[in-house]
């Protein structure tokens, strides 16, 4: 296939996709598609919704694409980053047997994120409590903040910028952090990934997404690790190093 791929953007937790904005317009610019993904998780806090429904949401996606023999490549931040591993089972060239003449996902863009685990939920992978960043509320299903998240995820933005984005933050259903996992899967040994380390985050320590790239590359992941000198959200304070990385994967994804 000479086209070129569409685009699908996952957001992380609490996040709408409007965010990614910046890096959006940029790769519209030259020419791709670019489908960002509202996570149900940040839409209802029900807890019909869980990690299993913003799963099939991103699946949904990426097989419009591949259905009309579109590749894919797919972004996917913090939270969304397991999402989005998972949405691929079955739709890479791995798995081209079942695949014939439809498109394909060709690559992973994973930014400030871990790698997804089958069968093992969020919560669980951490441990079984909530970090420090926010609390579990189980009478409301929700994951209410307990950090200043201009800290946490905006820190090198300009102050108004900052609050603005902070003003977009929903509330995120507890959900889907415990619930649904069955569909978890690790779709980063299938595709090649592209991990974006985020060298100034105050959320997901630095050292901490060393040891997750190391772990995913000892567990046979096809990994090229780039640094952001950035907050846990460089799509908006670091836009053009963003896309510059992702200008570069995609040309590694498409030249195979």
């Amino acid at each position: 296939m000479t086209r070129k791929p569409s685009l699908i953007f996952v957001p992380g937790a609490w996040h709408t996709t409007e965010y990614w904005g910046k890096v959006i317009s940029a790769m519209e610019a030259q020419d791709f598609k670019c489908i960002p993904v509202t996570l149900p998780s940040t839409q209802s806090t029900s807890t019909s919704v869980n990690f299993s429904t913003d799963v099939n949401a991103v699946r949904e996606a990426i097989m419009t694409e591949t259905a009309q023999e579109q590749d894919v490549v797919v972004l996917a931040h913090s939270y969304g980053g397991a999402v989005g591993a998972s949405a691929v089972k079955g739709l890479s060239q791995k798995n081209s047997e079942s695949n014939k003449g439809n498109g394909h996902v060709i690559g992973l863009f994973l930014i400030g994120t871990g790698f997804a685990a089958p069968g093992i939920s969020f919560l669980e992978a951490i441990g079984g409590k909530p970090p420090p960043l926010w609390a579990a509320d189980y009478e409301n299903n929700t994951m209410p903040l307990q950090l200043d998240p201009i800290e946490m995820f905006y820190h090198d933005l300009p102050e108004e910028e900052a609050k603005y984005w902070v003003g977009k933050l929903t509330n995120q259903a507890l959900t889907s952090v415990t619930d649904g996992y069955e569909v978890a899967y690790a779709g980063w040994k299938d595709v090649p990934v592209w991990y974006i380390i985020l060298g100034e985050d105050r959320n997901l320590p630095v050292e901490v997404q060393k040891m997750f790239a190391q772990s995913a590359e000892t567990a046979g992941a096809d990994l090229v690790v780039r640094e952001i000198m950035s907050s846990h959200s460089p799509m908006l304070s670091k836009p053009d190093d963003t896309v510059k990385a992702l200008e570069d994967a995609i040309a590694a994804f498409t030249s195979t």
